[in-house]
């Protein structure tokens, strides 16, 4: 996950980053709403053909709080 290259914002009402990683592997990005009882669901699997992905969440504003977190199957 980038947070330091510009993608790690708000644009166009969605949230997103970049996803950077080795090309070929599959990154699954999940989110909660309470991080002291955490239900992590998934919201995207990406296969990181090129190693690099944007992810944004149109859903983010449905939240008062949506925390994320990235695993690899």
């Amino acid at each position: 996950m980038q947070t330091t290259n510009g993608s790690f914002d708000i644009q166009t009402n969605q949230f997103g980053f970049n996803l950077d990683w080795a090309g070929g592997q599959t990154v699954v990005v999940e989110a909660c709403t309470n991080l002291g009882n955490p239900d992590w669901q998934p919201v995207l699997t990406n296969v990181l053909t090129t190693g690099s992905a944007y992810f944004s969440d149109p859903q983010w504003m449905n939240y008062p709080g949506r925390f994320y977190r990235l695993r690899s199957p």
